[in-house]
């Protein structure tokens, strides 16, 4: 996959993500490249789940 394919996949989980929790702001999921563990932070603070709980949220949608 390359970083085009990558990028436009991350819109449509983030979108859908969105959908799921009203609170989540594009801010929220700002993935910058090598930033990752950030972002999964707030996610975790504003949402009250751990990291596993995220990534299987996210693998699911």
């Amino acid at each position: 996959m390359n970083k085009t394919e990558l990028q436009g996949n991350w819109n449509e989980q983030k979108g859908k993500l969105k959908q799921k929790f009203a609170t989540l702001t594009d801010n929220d999921l700002l993935f910058a490249e090598g930033k990752k563990d950030e972002m999964l932070g707030r996610l975790q603070v504003k949402l009250g789940k751990s990291k596993e709980e995220l990534n299987n949220l996210i693998e699911t949608l």
